[in-house]
């Protein structure tokens, strides 16, 4: 099918570059475009398969159920194609509800490669980046997040309007004088259907699938996750359940199939039909281990207190039933299966958002509980639904109660658990956590505030900084340095005593005074080798600075 879009996108580019018509930005197909084209696509390639299995079936029993001749073949495939988006259909004396799940499949893998088409021709990854760089303000990620949800769903109206469109035409001509399609469910089903396949296969082109959750707020995102994890373990649980019992009575199923004698083409048709009535019989094992059960006709009831059947309809599948009885006391253990995954859906909501107060983690587990019952509840009204009139108006699970169900047994176990994981999550965060740096001279000031002197010391000096020191750098001395300074200083003293010996007579004219009173001659001061004349002209004056004198007070 993407082969077949791309010819659709491909093609007029090419007719509009050998016409010189501007470059691939002018050319570019709008959105809503795209959509659409991506929809009728989808409803050509979907409808081409189901008429080839139509054909063949009538091929095999041309006067079977698949109507006279080609137009009642093609009129076969359209209510097929209207079933497989979970439509009804109205009969005499009363409706068909009661459609395969798994035929949903085909529009739904179709309804995906045409989203993916449909942003890849609209250079949706171009226009709306996965993420932004790191450091981004909190204000910018919003404003993006909140650009790509808005792109994602004008993706998913842009292909779901058209699609509904095109099956709303489909359903008016496939009516019969014994099935009549609802043309309000035609239109509400493809177009959910559309909008979400889209919006999902959109946001794949986006970013991965990881990406695609990092669109959610954190707490929308941990409950989307934990009820995830809690439908997943359930649906888990009801297709072993309903393995191990077609398991244990195949022997009935191939009784049941061998009166219906279908042969071989009509044996393939009917297994084809059978697995995809399977994952209607999941869904029904889910309502099982969650404790309402499930119906098959107007009072019966099959569920861990008890069995109570009916005539059953010739399907093979529903072989697989237990007998009508008293179920045994083991049996009730699979309402466990339920509490179970609730609780590990609580941690999984805990660990993906945890709350800074203990209080409002079980909150939030039970919330996630609530989802967990309404998508358990839109399971159930799906996998079910009147098979005709008077005992088979009621066949499959009661939507409310397994909602409701699914709601205490998990919201509960998910409650609790996710309290306990919370509380364990904040018991092993450090007691002061460190406050992010937002301004770095802010922290360096509130770290030199907490930084006292020790008792009876005081800073050397005046301290000058950057501004001031506008000077020369006082060069370092060392032990080797020669001091010019103190050599001039010398000659200077020798010139002094020389004019001073002109004057002064000699020391053996001037009376002595006796020896006891005479003081030793001084020594001659040597020269300091730790003073640095900084403003030395050499021809005036010489200032000796020295920048240790605090050292000596």
């Amino acid at each position: 099918m993407t082969g077949l879009l791309d010819q659709f996108r491909t093609a007029p580019r090419a007719v509009l570059g050998r016409m010189g018509g501007g470059d691939d930005e002018e050319t570019r197909r709008p959105l809503p475009v795209s959509g659409m084209l991506a929809a009728v696509g989808t409803l050509g390639v979907g409808l081409a398969v189901l008429t080839t299995l139509t054909l063949i079936g009538w091929m095999a029993a041309p006067r079977g159920p698949f109507g006279e001749g080609l137009p009642g073949v093609f009129r076969t495939a359209c209510q097929l194609w209207l079933a497989a988006h979970h439509a009804g259909f109205a009969i005499p004396g009363g409706r068909v509800g009661l459609l395969p799940i798994g035929l949903m499949i085909l529009p739904g893998v179709l309804l995906y490669r045409a989203g993916l088409w449909m942003a890849r021709d609209a250079d949706l990854r171009v226009r709306m980046p996965a993420r932004l760089p790191k450091g981004t303000p909190r204000d910018l990620e919003n404003a993006r997040r909140r650009a790509q949800l808005a792109l994602i769903a004008q993706a998913g109206i842009s292909l779901a309007a058209p699609y509904a469109l095109l099956a709303g035409v489909i359903a008016l001509v496939s009516g019969n004088e014994v099935m009549q399609p609802f043309l309000g469910e035609a239109l509400i089903s493809h177009l959910l259907l559309a909008f979400v396949t889209g919006s999902v296969a959109t946001a794949r082109t986006i970013g991965p699938w990881r990406s695609m959750l990092r669109l959610l707020p954190e707490r929308p995102r941990s409950l989307v996750v934990g009820t995830a994890v809690a439908t997943s373990l359930m649906l888990v649980a009801g297709a072993v359940l309903v393995l191990g019992s077609v398991v244990v009575n195949f022997a009935r199923i191939q009784q049941m199939s061998e009166v219906l004698s279908p042969g071989v083409v009509g044996g393939l048709l009917l297994l084809l039909l059978e697995v995809l009535y399977f994952f209607n019989a999941v869904i029904w094992g889910m309502a099982y281990i969650s404790g309402p059960g499930f119906a098959v006709g107007a009072g019966t009831l099959v569920a861990p207190t008890g069995v109570k059947l009916s005539a059953v309809p010739m399907l093979p599948l529903l072989g697989a039933l237990p007998s009508s009885g008293a179920a045994p006391t083991w049996v009730m253990g699979v309402i466990a299966v339920p509490f179970a995954a609730g609780a590990v859906a609580g941690v999984v909501t805990a660990r993906v958002a945890p709350t800074p107060s203990i209080e409002a983690a079980p909150l939030w587990g039970f919330v996630c509980g609530i989802t967990s019952g309404l998508v358990a509840g839109t399971l159930a009204a799906l996998s079910g639904g009147p098979l005709g009139g008077a005992g088979l108006a009621a066949v499959g699970p009661s939507p409310w109660e397994v909602a409701l169900s699914v709601t205490l047994e998990v919201g509960v176990a998910a409650g609790i658990s996710a309290g306990i994981a919370n509380w364990w999550l904040i018991s092993r965060r450090p007691a002061t956590p460190p406050e992010p740096v937002r301004k770095a001279g802010a922290v360096i000031a509130k770290a030199a505030g907490r930084v006292r002197p020790a008792r009876g010391a005081h800073l050397p000096g005046h301290w000058l900084d950057a501004t001031e020191a506008d000077t020369q750098p006082i060069p370092v001395i060392r032990d080797d340095w020669t001091d010019e300074h103190a050599a001039a200083a010398a000659e200077t003293f020798d010139d002094m005593g020389a004019r001073r010996a002109d004057v002064i007579p000699p020391v053996a004219d001037i009376p002595r005074k006796p020896a006891a009173k005479r003081r030793a001659p001084s020594p001659p001061p040597k020269p300091r080798k730790d003073i640095v004349d900084e403003s030395d002209d050499r021809g005036g004056h010489v200032i000796y600075v020295d920048p240790y004198a605090w050292d000596r007070d």
